[in-house]
């Protein structure tokens, strides 16, 4: 017999996005329903910013034994453990998981149902042999891998983010297919445990990146002898003894690539696949859940969260989401959600990070701007640590408001948190110039970036001569 339920609030997705809806209403003494049909903690625990930030780490500790000797200390080729990375790669979810577990939401109070949900009409979702009708619903459940229709593919073994951490060996040569963030990053740091990396863009690697940024991180990648392939369509993909094939097309002559490992990473795809939305009145197409700027969707009753909506997929967003549903569901205060206003970081090194406008955005919605530079080679802690390489843009209205800021260098994702305030609150980069910033840190970059604000100031006829007389009757 189906038992019935009748929380509050019922969550369908345990990945970022849905887990801190259901810890914040929990935390006010509101009942939850969390249903989760794969791993708690998501995407971003199990197989996506964790493991690959981890894999990260360990691929930066392996290149600073090969660049020692520009600090004094004799350089070495370092031997890695593919079996010791991996491991690391486990211990460190496994650190992380009790925060996502079902054990800790029943804890405070949630009541966590794990299997698969669907709707059966407009107020009631099936699951695990429990009818749940809430009074609200929040569909938190993430995206998956986009694979790609590409000739050949289907008889080939391929991997996504969802399965390269579990392979059992070291790709000797890795053919990464998609030059985005999750490529470009996966690419690198391959490349600096061992492996031979290729990257195969149709466009334009980073292409989402402002065009000044993402060149000083190609740049890098190149150097580090990653083979970038940009504006190059696959014609097919065959299957060798010793691992695929890629044939390389739009030429006169083919070009073909061999590896021993594929990297699929061309995109996410939100799941809305088998979760009854027809039934529940709630409009979606292959982009996503259709929400409006409050993130509520055609049915009243049910809003979305993070990468299911097709806006952002990034688990800062979905956290950004889960309070803006808060504050509607327990509040009754109105939100709209400001998708500019969400940080976003590639982790390749140097890191790149932005938050705000493009300065294209910027420009389209304003007559004038400003945009701001300094460079990292002007930076003391930058020089002291070899890290000189790269430069922070700051994009302002005429007047001196922060509209959208791009860093790329060391802890571009670390450095970004002060114009992610200043967006978020409508401050003016004199807000920033007027801070005090520690010294020598890199976050100075940012105080020198936007005292640029001061410059055609400084150099009015109407200040000079203001200056010209208190020199003389000062």
């Amino acid at each position: 017999m189906t038992e019935i339920l009748t929380p509050d609030i019922c969550v369908i997705g345990a990945g970022a996005g849905g887990l801190s809806v259901a810890a914040g209403a929990a935390r006010l003494g509101v009942s939850v329903v969390v249903i989760e049909k794969g791993e708690m903690g998501g995407d971003c625990l199990n197989a996506g910013c964790v493991p690959s930030k981890t894999l990260i780490a360990s691929a930066h500790a392996a290149q600073a034994m090969r660049d020692a000797a520009r600090f004094g200390v004799h350089a070495v080729e370092p031997r890695v453990e593919w079996a010791a990375v991996r491991e690391r790669i486990k211990a460190t979810i496994a650190a992380i998981a009790p925060n996502d577990s079902a054990g800790r939401y029943a804890a405070m109070g949630v009541r966590v149902i794990r299997a698969a949900a669907r709707f059966v009409d407009a107020r009631t979702v099936e699951a695990g042999g429990f009818a749940v009708r809430a009074r609200r619903f929040v569909l938190a459940t993430g995206s998956s891998p986009v694979v790609p229709p590409i000739a050949g593919l289907e008889f080939v073994r391929y991997l996504t983010n969802e399965t390269i951490f579990d392979i059992e060996t070291l790709p000797r040569r890795l053919i990464v297919i998609g030059g985005g963030a999750q490529g470009v990053e996966l690419a690198q740091a391959f490349r600096r445990l061992g492996s031979e990396a290729i990257i195969i863009e149709a466009d334009r690697a980073l292409a989402r990146e402002d065009p000044e940024l993402a060149a000083v991180a190609l740049d890098r990648l190149r150097r580090e002898g990653v083979d970038l392939r940009e504006g190059r369509a696959i014609a097919r993909i065959e299957p060798r003894p010793e691992g695929v094939r890629v044939v390389l097309g739009g030429q006169e002559v083919e070009e073909t690539i061999d590896g021993t490992h594929l990297l699929i990473a061309t995109g996410r795809k939100p799941n809305v696949d088998n979760l009854g939305l027809e039934a529940a009145g709630v409009k979606f197409d292959r982009a996503g859940v259709k929400t409006r700027s409050a993130l509520r969707t055609s049915n009243r009753r049910v809003y979305a969260v993070g990468d299911v909506t097709g806006v952002a997929q990034l688990t800062a967003a979905a956290n950004y989401h889960a309070g803006l549903v808060l504050r509607q569901i327990l509040f009754r205060l109105p939100a709209r959600a400001r998708q500019e206003n969400v940080p976003r970081v590639t982790y390749t090194d140097p890191e790149i990070a932005w938050v705000g406008l493009s300065e294209d955005e910027a420009r389209a919605r304003h007559r004038k701007l400003r945009v701001l530079r300094w460079s990292l080679a002007e930076n003391d802690r930058a020089q002291a640590e070899g890290a000189a390489h790269g430069h922070i843009k700051v994009v302002t209205a005429r007047d001196g408001r922060a509209l959208g800021c791009g860093i790329v260098g060391r802890a571009a994702g670390e450095l970004i948190a002060p114009w992610s305030l200043a967006i978020s609150k409508g401050l003016m980069a004199q807000d920033v110039a007027n801070a005090i910033f520690a010294y020598p840190t890199l976050s100075e970059v940012s105080r020198r970036a936007a005292l640029g604000v001061y410059a055609d100031k400084l150099d009015s006829a109407w200040l000079q001569s203001v200056l010209r007389f208190l020199r003389k009757f000062g």
